[in-house]
């Protein structure tokens, strides 16, 4: 089993960015560019779609959810064929008024290929929530990484179409460890 790590600190309130990684009504920029839906209930679905809806990236199902310090889903890239793994967010205040954002993506079975371009994602990921919370916006390259994301989303894999999309039943056996 793989298990990822990655921590930033930002220089927000721990309110500012939970607000931010569970926004509901809007495009989350630093989440590649997507809108989130869900109820927060655990048990249910998680979906991470398109700005047009149209796509579904990821899919899971809540685990936990204790605002505003700790979000835990399962997940799966509907582009990609694995079982689910689990991600959880942990987010902390720091003594100068920020946040330490800590995210750990476990369950990996052995074999899975590319979980180092998900290490390296998770990493860039949260350079970006730092860049959305301390300034306002993602990276220009990123923001033109996006718009040619949105260009060519025509061209996906036929099972993103939100109509094609099953979310998977896993869900953790013994909880979780929140230490």
């Amino acid at each position: 089993m793989h298990d990822l790590h990655q921590s930033i600190e930002i220089a927000a309130p721990i309110e500012a960015v939970w607000a931010e990684i569970t926004k509901l009504r809007g495009v989350q920029r630093a989440l590649m560019d997507t809108v989130l839906e869900t109820s927060f209930r655990p048990g249910d679905p998680l979906y991470y779609k398109s700005r047009d809806g149209k796509r579904t990236f990821i899919v899971g199902r809540i685990v936990d959810v204790q605002p505003p310090v700790l979000l835990a889903h399962t997940q799966v890239l509907t582009t990609r064929d694995y079982a689910p793994t689990l991600v959880t967010w942990r987010l902390a205040p720091t003594d100068d008024g920020g946040t330490r954002v800590s995210v750990d993506h476990t369950g990996w079975q052995d074999g899975v290929k590319g979980v180092d371009s998900v290490d390296s994602t998770w990493a860039w990921i949260l350079r970006e929530l730092k860049n959305v919370l301390e300034n306002g916006s993602v990276a220009t390259s990123t923001a033109l990484k996006y718009a040619a994301m949105r260009a060519f989303l025509w061209a996906m894999p036929a099972k993103t179409r939100t109509d094609q999309v099953v979310v998977p039943d896993w869900m953790p056996e013994k909880g979780l460890d929140h230490g």
